[in-house]
């Protein structure tokens, strides 16, 4: 049997797939709900099976939805790569890219391998440090594409690749539902100024006219995650970068609501064409897993 579908349809059912709401993953790929049911509907035809259970209550993968989850990767996937190789299959050169720690653990390590798999000749030199000195390199010449957080209601500039929300995170086995939080002086874990993550936190408990102390301080995102495993204090992280060991603050216990994490690319002048295919190639991957 035949099976057709296309790029814009796969990107639908991913979408699906990772937020289980037709209502989110309609505002990820930029259709209304009834569009985005109809696509999915369509391609569940195409291959012959249900791809998700529906009930008023949830939507949840079938078995086969499962499976097909996987290829409709792969399809993307290749794509990409097939784009990539036509348009620049022997670039090379040098690239020193700049990017927050936590932001390169989390998201970037299969898409800077996958780059090298398709860009073998390009050298690729990777550093992870806090925001505002992220910048200041860059502006001193020493990196040719940075990877920052900002805040998008005072800083302009480069073009934003990532957004999501910021919670309050605590240990897991803290003793007491709370862990802590309703301490009279709300203890923290957070890296060290400049940092962006700190500074929105003091601002929000400021605002809320709640008294706190920093209880741990650390460049290192494994240091600062390991000081709030142990119950030394409580820090900010981005919704998708929870890890094991850590959970989100129970909204209930009064912690002032945080904005989004925005993380935006700077790329420096006269990139020239490796820069450029490994800027492209960054906001694409990230593109794909948002689900757009």
């Amino acid at each position: 049997m035949s099976f057709n579908t296309d790029s814009q349809t796969l990107k639908a059912f991913m979408a699906l797939a990772e937020t289980l709401n037709f209502t989110r993953a309609a505002d990820k790929v930029g259709r209304s709900q009834s569009a985005l049911s109809m696509q999915i509907r369509r391609l569940e035809d195409s291959v012959g099976h249900a791809l998700f259970e529906r009930t008023q209550r949830y939507v949840k993968l079938t078995h086969e939805g499962e499976i097909f989850l996987g290829y409709a990767r792969s399809i993307l996937d290749l794509q990409r790569e097939a784009y990539s190789q036509l348009n620049a299959p022997e670039i090379e050169g040098e690239i020193r890219l700049g990017t927050p720690e936590d932001f390169a653990t989390h998201y970037l390590p299969d898409v800077l391998a996958a780059f090298r798999t398709l860009h073998p000749r390009v050298l690729l030199n990777v550093s992870c440090d806090l925001t505002l000195n992220l910048i200041k390199a860059f502006e001193q010449g020493q990196h040719d594409i940075v990877l920052v957080k900002r805040d998008p209601q005072t800083v302009d500039g480069g073009v934003r690749v990532w957004r999501e929300p910021l919670v309050w995170v605590t240990g897991e086995t803290l003793r007491g539902a709370s862990g802590g939080v309703n301490d009279k002086a709300l203890t923290l874990a957070l890296s060290p100024p400049p940092c962006i993550y700190r500074a929105r936190a003091l601002a929000a408990l400021a605002r809320q006219g709640r008294s706190w102390r920093i209880g741990y301080t650390s460049p290192s995102l494994t240091g600062t995650l390991a000081a709030v495993r142990s119950g030394l204090g409580i820090s900010v992280l981005p919704a998708n970068m929870i890890p094991k060991g850590v959970r989100v603050v129970d909204h209930g216990l009064g912690l002032p609501d945080l904005a989004d994490a925005e993380i935006a690319m700077l790329t420096a002048g006269g990139l020239g064409p490796a820069g450029t295919m490994l800027a492209r190639h960054i906001i694409d991957s990230l593109d794909q897993m948002r689900g757009h």
